[in-house]
């Protein structure tokens, strides 16, 4: 399953925005949110990663089941480039 990084982003900003608030009213103190802030940023760059990973993994794994495929296409697209080119 493919980690919803758009989503974890918002909940992030949800987040910092409740602790805004919650040290606007003198819920918590500066060291509290300092700390907090860093945990947040660090679930936020484990989703990032995760959804590097994915995206890396699953570009890796679609040239290495259709190189053949993307290959023919690109040499398609460039021949048809400079035909283009050629005839204009």
């Amino acid at each position: 399953m493919m980690p919803n990084l758009w989503e974890a982003t918002k909940e992030y900003w949800r987040k910092l925005d409740e602790l805004e608030a919650a040290y606007q009213k003198g819920e918590v103190s500066i060291e509290q949110v300092d700390a907090k802030v860093q945990l947040l940023m660090a679930q936020l760059g484990r989703e990032r990663r995760a959804t590097f990973a994915y995206v890396f993994y699953s570009l890796r794994r679609l040239w290495d089941e259709q190189r053949e495929t993307i290959v023919g296409v690109a040499i398609l697209g460039v021949l048809a480039v400079f035909l283009q080119i050629e005839y204009t």
